[in-house]
C-alpha cells in the first residue's frame, strides 16, 4: 500500500483528492465514489485503518522519516491537502452553479453516477442469491436516505461534532453522500457557512470571527477523523472477507442515490442557507415534461454524456497507470 512514488505521483493524489472535495460539496455526489474510481479506495481506507498510537512510538524510536513510510503519510496527506484545498476554494463555486444552473450540474452528476455503478458493479466477480440481496438492501437503504426529511437543529458545538462523525463516515462510502447525509441532518448550512465564514475572516483579518469558525470547523474535523477511524475498520474487514457482498452493496447505494441526483425536481418545501436564502429542502424527481420551467433537455443529456466520459477517462487513466506500476 506505501509504495514509493514520485513527486508527480504525488501530484496526482492530490489532483484526485481536489475532486473528492468537489464531490462531497455537492448533496447527492459521494467522494468515496471519486475514491473508488480513481483506484485509491481500498489503499486510503487500509491507511486510515492502520493509523494508531504506536504511530508516535515509531516516530520516538525510528525517527520521523520512518513513521512517515511505515504509514503511508506522504499518500494520506497530498490526499487530504486536495480534498482540503478543493473544499475551501469550490464551496462558493458549487453552491453557486446549483442556485444559477441546477439541471446541468445535476445532468453531469447523474452521467458520473451512471458510469460509476457500471465501474463498481463490473468489480463484483461473482453473482449468488447474497450478493444480489446486498445490492436491493443498499438500493432500498440509500432510496430512501434521498426522500428523508431533514432535521432541524442549532448550532451547538457537540452537534458539528456529531455531524463531522456522521458525515465522514458517508463520505467515504461509494453512493452515499456525506453532503447530503449533513443536510438530513440540518447542519449542511452550518458546515458551508462556517467554511465560507473562516475564508472570508482569515482574508479579512477579522480574528475574532476566525476564532469562531475554527473552532466549529476543527470540532467537525475532529469528529471525522473518529469517525474515519472506527469506521475504516468495518470496511477494511467487509473488503476482505466479504468483497462480493461489499460491492453490491455499494453497487446498490449509487443505485438508489440516482433518485438525489435525477435533475428535473418537483419542489415540496424549501429551507434558508447560510446566506439567508430560500432553497429546495424537500423535492421530489418528475419527468422532464412535468418540469416547471424549460427542462433543457438537451443539455442536460449532453452534460450527463460529459460527466459518464469523465468517469470512463479517469477509470481507463487509472488502470494504465496501474499497469505501468505508477
Amino acid at each position: 500500500m506505501s509504495e514509493r512514488r514520485s513527486l508527480a505521483n504525488y501530484a496526482l493524489v492530490t489532483l484526485k483528492g481536489l475532486a473528492m472535495g468537489a464531490a462531497d460539496v455537492v448533496p447527492g455526489v459521494s467522494g468515496g465514489t471519486i475514491a473508488f474510481i480513481a483506484g485509491i479506495y481500498e489503499e486510503l481506507i487500509a491507511t486510515i485503518d492502520k493509523l494508531d498510537i504506536a504511530l508516535f512510538k515509531v516516530w520516538k524510536k525510528d525517527g520521523f522519516s520512518t513513521m512517515i513510510e511505515s504509514y503511508n503519510l506522504k499518500f494520506l496527506g497530498a490526499l487530504f491537502l486536495g480534498i482540503g484545498l478543493s473544499i475551501l476554494s469550490l464551496a462558493k463555486l458549487i453552491t453557486f452553479l446549483l442556485d444559477e444552473h441546477p439541471l446541468l450540474l445535476w445532468g453531469f452528476f447523474f452521467g458520473l453516477i451512471i458510469a460509476s455503478i457500471v465501474y463498481v458493479g463490473g468489480q463484483i466477480k461473482s453473482w449468488n442469491f447474497g450478493v444480489i440481496l446486498a445490492g436491493v438492501i443498499g438500493i432500498i437503504i440509500s432510496y430512501f436516505i434521498t426522500i428523508a426529511e431533514p432535521l432541524s437543529t442549532g448550532a451547538s458545538y457537540w452537534f458539528i461534532f456529531l455531524s463531522g462523525f456522521v458525515a465522514i463516515i458517508a463520505m467515504i462510502l461509494p453512493g452515499i453522500s456525506g453532503s447530503f447525509i449533513l443536510l438530513l441532518l440540518g447542519s449542511y448550512s452550518i458546515v458551508l457557512g462556517t467554511v465560507r465564514n473562516f475564508v472570508d475572516a482569515l482574508l479579512a483579518f477579522d480574528f475574532s470571527a476566525l476564532k469562531d469558525a475554527a473552532i466549529k470547523l476543527m470540532l467537525f474535523m475532529l469528529g471525522c477523523v473518529l469517525g474515519l477511524k472506527v469506521f475504516s475498520k468495518v470496511l477494511t474487514y467487509l473488503f476482505k472477507n466479504y468483497q462480493n457482498l461489499t460491492l453490491a452493496l455499494l453497487t446498490g447505494f449509487m443505485i438508489g442515490a440516482l433518485n438525489k441526483v435525477w435533475p428535473w425536481k418537483e419542489v415540496l418545501s424549501f429551507r434558508t442557507n447560510s446566506e439567508g436564502h430560500q432553497v429546495p429542502l424537500l423535492e421530489k424527481s418528475i419527468l422532464p415534461q412535468n418540469f416547471d420551467g424549460d427542462p433543457k433537455i438537451i443539455l442536460v443529456i449532453v452534460l450527463a454524456v460529459i460527466g459518464f466520459l469523465t468517469i470512463f477517462l479517469l477509470e481507463r487513466f487509472a488502470n494504465s497507470k496501474q499497469k505501468n506500476g505508477i
